[in-house]
């Protein structure tokens, strides 16, 4: 394996954090966390936190693709970059700074790993989906899911 796709896998697996056995996808999306965090530091718009997911998706798309033929399964559980980069738009249209800033950040959390393990209509159908781009989909449809939860969760709060 050459150093340019060692480089890949340990970015697609989440710097390490995908190659956790149990629950990789859990342990990978540690990282949204503090992506959150980091978007609310820098008191970024509703808008730049869309294109930071859009341009992760598209990024996301050809990495995941080249880790999976390096890891060859279709979707390696170790490859967690989907799910790294699906919480820019979790975080979109929620306030990420003040007293509550921590509440939002866990919520979006919870609430993405549980649109991502239940896999609601459409997030089955997107997962079926092969090739980098439905890696990154499913979790992409996923993240609408838990943005939108989490959008009327801060209204009531």
């Amino acid at each position: 394996m050459s150093s340019r796709d060692r480089v890949i896998l340990f970015i697609a697996e989440g710097f390490g954090l995908g190659r956790i056995r149990f629950a990789p996808g859990t342990w990978g999306s540690l990282w949204g966390i503090p992506l959150g965090w980091s978007l609310g530091c820098f008191d970024t718009t509703w808008w730049v936190r869309l294109v930071v997911a859009v341009a992760m998706l598209v990024i996301g798309i050809p990495l995941c693709e080249r880790a999976a033929r390096l890891r060859n399964t279709k979707d390696p559980g170790s490859v967690v970059w989907d799910e790294i980069a699906a919480f820019p738009l979790v975080y979109a249209f929620v306030p990420l700074d003040g007293p509550r800033q921590w509440i939002i950040l866990i919520a979006g959390f919870i609430l993405f790993r549980i649109f991502d393990i239940w896999k609601p209509p459409p997030v089955r159908q997107c997962d079926k989906l092969t090739g980098g781009f439905g890696i990154m989909i499913d979790d992409t449809v996923a993240a609408c899911y838990a943005a939108a939860f989490l959008c009327l969760l801060t209204r009531v709060m």
